[in-house]
């Protein structure tokens, strides 16, 4: 099967202005840019943020909290959880690694660090292995 480009409908496009071409193109002497300061300079460009030397909005506004820029994001899981797919997918699997915690959705990637607890029901009793990066105290049970 062969494509044509033939066919298809023609895009319009405009052309760029030439500016500083002369007083008869409109954009000629100051090429659009007015007259004198900053904005009529070569290289200027806009501070974000900035109000013409007043002092800016985020710097008159109070600042609360504290913000970590080094902290670990890690993912919990549950062993309840684990337990509720394993039974809906395979009861035969031995062991869960963090790829099969992405495909059952219990994680949004395999590779973010992955804590498993127990959670509410402490009772709760499998037959696999579950490999993550950390175990909650009562959870070591299914490392």
């Amino acid at each position: 099967m062969s494509l044509s480009l033939t066919g298809l409908p023609k895009i319009k496009r405009n052309s760029r202005i030439r500016v500083g071409r002369g007083i008869g193109s409109g954009k000629g002497k100051t090429s659009g840019r007015g007259v004198k300061g900053q904005k009529a300079r070569t290289g200027h460009h806009s501070v974000k943020g900035f109000e013409g030397g007043q002092t800016p909005i985020y710097m008159r506004l109070p600042k609360r909290g504290f913000v970590n820029v080094l902290r670990k994001e890690i993912e919990v899981v549950t062993i309840a959880d684990v337990i509720n797919h394993v039974a809906k997918k395979d009861s035969k699997i031995s062991s869960v690694d963090k790829v099969k915690l992405e495909e059952f959705g219990l994680i949004k990637n395999k590779d973010s660090k992955v804590k498993l607890i127990m959670g509410k029901d402490s009772a709760a009793k499998a037959s696999f292995k579950v490999h993550v990066d950390s175990y909650s105290a009562k959870a070591k049970a299914f490392a």
